[in-house]
């Protein structure tokens, strides 16, 4: 991202007026990109992009899939989630940096993209750290904790949290 320029955020939306409503929200602050579907997400993935909202259910290619793959072509990009879905415990093994239930509010995405443009240069732990934060917060949202303790993803996620806790203490 270029100090001069607007940070650049993909959406990934196959509901043109929900695309189009993001965009006015974002304003001039953001250079706002399209994707209606997981290939053309795909095909505009560079390393211009600095955040992508990602739809988790659309037709053909899934949300999930399309982080999947953008994760194993190792773009340096933050993805934030957006679904109509709530969390569930499949999203402990997803590498994505924020899940945002739909509908979100205006300050609620633009917050969530600021906050993952701020965290942008961190080194990798303390973005590890970020994002397994994020995923417990999305379960804990819409689950109960008493629910969440019986489940063992849950009780590796908050190992996995509290580990990278202690080695990124010193960073934050």
């Amino acid at each position: 991202m270029g100090l001069s320029n607007p940070p650049v955020v993909l959406i990934v939306e196959d509901e043109p007026d929900i695309a189009e409503m993001y965009d006015i929200w974002l304003g001039n602050d953001y250079d706002s990109r399209f994707a209606a579907n997981g290939a053309q997400a795909l095909s505009h993935l560079d390393e211009t992009v600095d955040v992508v909202l990602l739809d988790r259910r659309m037709p053909g290619m899934s949300g999930d899939e399309v982080l999947a793959e953008i994760r194993s072509r190792d773009v340096d990009c933050r993805v934030a989630m957006v679904s109509a879905v709530d969390p569930d415990v499949d999203i402990i093994e997803m590498g994505l940096d924020a899940y945002v239930v739909k509908p979100p509010t205006k300050d609620g995405l633009r917050d969530t993209i600021a906050s993952l443009i701020e965290r942008a240069p961190l080194d990798a732990d303390v973005q590890e750290y970020y994002s397994l934060a994020a995923r417990r917060n999305a379960l804990e949202i819409n689950n109960s904790r008493d629910e969440l303790a019986e489940l063992e993803a849950y009780q590796n996620l908050l190992s996995k949290l509290e580990s990278h806790r202690e080695r990124v203490a010193h960073k934050l």
